[in-house]
Parts: structure tokens; C-alpha cells; sequence
């Protein structure tokens, strides 16, 4: 056979099927529950830690800049997966989108993509919530053993001086077991809790900018725009990229929503509102919660973990700075949540595909969720944050993201040219000056990740492919169909 066969695109009329069939998920999800969905996936590490060290080291008081530019770019990929996930309302996201457009090869790329954002990303979450929650026990004089409070062989230092090698991270494993347990109980526990989660560190953030308005000093944003120091990334102009690029991780997670296709009530109609409306009000949000932030404080003393806790300590206000906190734990408990709900989703319509094992893709008969894949994904991803300094990974989280905006945006060009008269709910604007926008501007950021991190890319991705062409071909209801003469020639990428 041609190796051309393995560019072939899964057909719409298939797909449309599908749509129709699909029975196995319940539909319970509305348009608002998929906005609290992609809000508990988009604020959580980001806005609690990456604007202050980004602002401290790279933008000054122009990280809002940063921010707003990286919702820009986002805005382009939002848009995107608004139109792709109205007119193929499936469970899967970014990776059914590119097997319509592009091809299973490419399909399969974007699943490995896909794997590095959100296993990595829920790990290193996972391990950011522990810090948190022990730093909150903390202050109230409950010490956990030391030992079990930081990955395998971290070294960590006792008040009387000596030093200590860790064993695991308990409290990251046992937030990550939770948070999998509610995903194994259903989309709509799952969205519920999730809800929940979303109203507590809303209404910590809201609470951070009316109260933080007070205290604002004018005299902090001065200069706005710091004078660059002689080298690329430190303040002026490339300080601002810098800055994006670093920040840019707090955007991520939106695309979650389009992985709950099958469990939307009408998704053509509310995909595109949980995209869009989620992702708008984030941004609003964080270049709102940056201003203040470096308003309440010098953006000098802004470069540690905890930024949001040095501007209440500014105002000093000590009962705040619990509430504060509160709202850190409860955003990252969302995102570890929504992330891991989000790749479950994404392995369960790959089986269905034959690219993997449809054991794996077993339907609990009450809860009506894949729990075989729930379990496994729970577990290794409580294996990592718990065991694995998965904080030195975080920017292959970043690579997989940026490259599945990449796919995600040249998937809405190809099928806008090879599918023009596909019912769409919604039409992304301005194409194709819109996807090109975006793909440039990923681009842009992908060249700025260490040497490093895209040599790991390149040698995960060719583990991932060898994961296909041992199994995924022999396997794959797609290439059954070539065999037998249902898919023709017409459905080849060209």
C-alpha cells in the first residue's frame, strides 16, 4: 500500500455520523457550564504565579501588554477552534479536527502534542497546589514531614540546618487521585464541582482587584515601559515578547472545552460560546488583576512565587492574604481537573479510531464515563507530580500547545478549501488572514523555547510515532476502510 494512505483525512460524512450516533457520553453540558469549564482551565498557575516574575525580570508594569498580546494570539486559535468544533461536534478537540483536515498521521501528531500539554501541565499543576496547601497548613501551625512534601530526591532544609532528601510528594498525588475520581464519576459531576471551584477563586480574584484599586500608587507604574539593559528580554520592547512568552502558559486550556463535544447539549450553538466567551473573560481579567498588581507593588518585588501575596502585604491586610491562598488552591484545583477530564476525552475518541487498544475506551454502566482511561491517565499523572521534577518539563507543556495552535489554525485553511459546503455554526472571520496571524505568531514563540526542550520534543514525538506504526496503522478503522475501497483516493491530503 501507498505510503500516501497515511495522510488520508477521516471523511466529514463519517464524522456526521458519528455526531448522530454517538450515544455512549450523556449530554448534560449548557453553554455556561463549558464558560466555568474553560475558565477552570485557563486561571490557575498563571495568574497566581507566572505575571509577577514576568514582570519583575522581562515587562515592568507593560506586562498588561504582554498579556493583552497573548490574548490576541489566543484570540486567532479561539476563533479557530470555535468554527472547527461547530462543524465537528465531537469529542477529541484539536485531534479530530486535524484527522478532518489533514490526515491520520497528523491526527496522531497533535494526540502527542496534546499528551505534553496536559499531562505535564496537570503534573506540574499538581506539584505548584502542594506548595500552596502545605504553605496554608503552615499558617496555622500544621507541618507535614518534610519528606513527603516534594518530589524524589529533592533536597530540603530543616530549620536547625541540616538537610533532607525527599521521597514523594504526597499531597500532589492525593489531588490528583481526587480530582480523577470526580472525572471517573461523570461530565456532569465534572462540571458541577468544577463550577464550584470556579465561583471560590472568581470571587478571591474579583475581591484582589476591588480591594487592591484602594491601594494603588500611580507612582509604581512609572516607567511604564521599563528602558531595555543592554540585553534581549530585559525590559523595552523584547522585554514585553519576553514576557508573552513566559505568560502565554496562563492562556492555556481553553481548548479543553472542545474536547467536551459529545457531552454538550447542543454543541454547534455552545462550543463556540465556551470558547470565546471563556478565553474573553480571562483576558480581561488577568490584564485587569496585572495592573493592579503592579500598581499595589513595585514590579522589582515582584519576582517570586507568591506575587499576589506580596501586594495584600503591601496593603497590609493579613486575613486577605489567607483569602488569597484559598483562591491559589482552588484555581489549580480546577485546572488539574479540567485538564485531566480534557485528555481522557482526547485517548477515548483515539481508540474508538483503532489508534489505540478500544479496551481502553470501556464505558462505566453507571456513570457512563471511560474509566479505564480515566484510571490510567490519574495514575500517571499522580506518578509525576509526586515523583518527578516535572517543574524542569514545564515548557514541554508549552511546545505541545503552541504546536497544536499551530495544527489547529492550517486545520481551519485546509477545510475551508476542501470542504466549502460543510454546515458550519460558526465561520471564523477573515480568513484566511485570521489562521495565518496565529500560525506566525506560534511560530514566533516556538523559536524562542530552548534548544533543549524542542530536542525532547522531537524525541517524543518519534517515540509517539512509533507508538502508530507498530499498532495505530494495523489497527486503525480508517485504514480498514482504504483496504476495502470505502475511502477513496479524493480524501488523501494534497
Amino acid at each position: 500500500m501507498s505510503f500516501r494512505r497515511f495522510f488520508t483525512r477521516k471523511p466529514m460524512k463519517e464524522l456526521m455520523d458519528e455526531v448522530k450516533n454517538s450515544h455512549d457520553l450523556t449530554r448534560t453540558l449548557g453553554p455556561i457550564q463549558l464558560i466555568f469549564l474553560g475558565i477552570g482551565a485557563i486561571i490557575g498557575a498563571g495568574i497566581f504565579v507566572l505575571v509577577g516574575p514576568a514582570a519583575a525580570l522581562h515587562a515592568g508594569p507593560a506586562i498588561t501588554i504582554a498579556l493583552a498580546l497573548c490574548g490576541i494570539a489566543c484570540a486567532c486559535a479561539g476563533l479557530c477552534y470555535a468554527e472547527l468544533s461547530s462543524t465537528i461536534p465531537i469529542s477529541g478537540g484539536p485531534y479530530t479536527y486535524v484527522y478532518a483536515a489533514l490526515g491520520e498521521v497528523f491526527a496522531w501528531f497533535v494526540v502527542a502534542m496534546m499528551l505534553l500539554t496536559y499531562m505535564l501541565g496537570a503534573a506540574t499543576v499538581a506539584t505548584g497546589w502542594s506548595g500552596y496547601f502545605l504553605s496554608f497548613l503552615q499558617g496555622y501551625g500544621i507541618h507535614f514531614p518534610v519528606q513527603l512534601s516534594h518530589h524524589y530526591g529533592y533536597l530540603a532544609t530543616m530549620p536547625d540546618g541540616s538537610v533532607v532528601s525527599c521521597l514523594f510528594d504526597l499531597p500532589a498525588f492525593l489531588i490528583v487521585a481526587l480530582m480523577t475520581s470526580i472525572v471517573y464519576f461523570g461530565a456532569n459531576t465534572s462540571a458541577i464541582v468544577n463550577t464550584i471551584i470556579v465561583m471560590i477563586k472568581m470571587s478571591v480574584i474579583v475581591a484582589f482587584i476591588f480591594i487592591g484599586a484602594m491601594y494603588i500608587d500611580p507612582e509604581n507604574w512609572v516607567p511604564f515601559i521599563p528602558p531595555n539593559e543592554g540585553t534581549f528580554g530585559e525590559f523595552g520592547f523584547s522585554g514585553i515578547i519576553s514576557a508573552a512568552g513566559i505568560v502565554f502558559l496562563a492562556f492555556t486550556g481553553f481548548d479543553a472545552v472542545a474536547t467536551a463535544a459529545q457531552e454538550c447539549k447542543k454543541p454547534q450553538r455552545d462550543l463556540p460560546i465556551g470558547i470565546l466567551g471563556s478565553l474573553l473573560i480571562c483576558t480581561v481579567i488577568y490584564i485587569t488583576v496585572s495592573a493592579v498588581l503592579t500598581g499595589v507593588a513595585n514590579y522589582t518585588e515582584l519576582g517570586v512565587a507568591e506575587p499576589m501575596a506580596v501586594a495584600v502585604d503591601k496593603m497590609k491586610l493579613p486575613w486577605f492574604s489567607i483569602l488569597i491562598k484559598i483562591g491559589a488552591i482552588a484555581g489549580l484545583t480546577s485546572v488539574i481537573l479540567v485538564l485531566t477530564y480534557g485528555i481522557v476525552r482526547v485517548l477515548y475518541t483515539a481508540t474508538h479510531d483503532g489508534l489505540l487498544p478500544i479496551k481502553l475506551a470501556a464505558i462505566h454502566k453507571k456513570y457512563h464515563t471511560p474509566y479505564v482511561i480515566t484510571i490510567i491517565v490519574g495514575l500517571l499523572v499522580a506518578i509525576m507530580s509526586s515523583v518527578l521534577p516535572v517543574d524542569k518539563l514545564a515548557k514541554l507543556a508549552n511546545l505541545g500547545t503552541l504546536s497544536t495552535f499551530v495544527m489547529v489554525c492550517i486545520a481551519v485553511l485546509f477545510l475551508r478549501y476542501k470542504e466549502p459546503n460543510v454546515k458550519r455554526g460558526f465561520y471564523c472571520p477573515l480568513v484566511p488572514w485570521i489562521p495565518l496571524f496565529g500560525i506566525a505568531l506560534f511560530i514566533i514563540i516556538i523559536c524562542g523555547l530552548p534548544y533543549e526542550i524542542m530536542l525532547y520534543g522531537v524525541i517524543w514525538v518519534v517515540f509517539m510515532l512509533s507508538i502508530y506504526f507498530s499498532y495505530g496503522q494495523y489497527h486503525s478503522l480508517l485504514q480498514k476502510e482504504i483496504k476495502t475501497g470505502i475511502v477513496h483516493e479524493s480524501s488523501i491530503v494534497e
